[in-house]
């Protein structure tokens, strides 16, 4: 159901409408109730809920939420160099199904047996 809200149409799930109607709210303020859950209004009991999060130092506001940042992912030539030259063995052993994963793992059968490798880089410690 689209519901117009100042100069703002929202989208209501009628699903969302219909499980708050089942617990006795008409359809008015089932939509109310929709609109203070996401975040579109507030009613009284969040206005002082937010005020007193306010007092205590514990509100965020929502522009102050950090948003994930996706850093790029360095491949490491090393590990690479490892796992190719140990495909080379495996395919030289007679190994088949030879599968690399991720980056850092290899998978294969051996006879009637399946097998992994996984390739861990440690950090230096001290």
């Amino acid at each position: 159901m689209k519901y117009k809200l100042g100069n703002k149409t929202i989208n209501v799930p009628d699903i969302e409408i219909e499980k708050l109607q089942k617990i006795g709210l008409t359809k008015e303020e089932a939509i109310q109730t929709y609109l203070d859950d996401e975040g579109y209004t507030h009613n009284e009991e969040q206005e002082e809920s937010i005020k007193k999060s306010k007092q205590n130092g514990r509100h965020y506001e929502q522009s102050k939420v950090r948003k994930k940042v996706v850093k790029e992912r360095k491949v490491d030539e090393t590990k690479g160099s490892i796992l190719t030259a140990t495909r080379t063995l495996l395919e030289e052993l007679g190994a088949v199904d030879i599968k690399t994963k991720t980056e850092t793992e290899i998978s294969f059968n051996y006879g009637d047996e399946s097998y992994t490798f996984k390739l861990t880089k440690h950090r230096k410690t001290g």
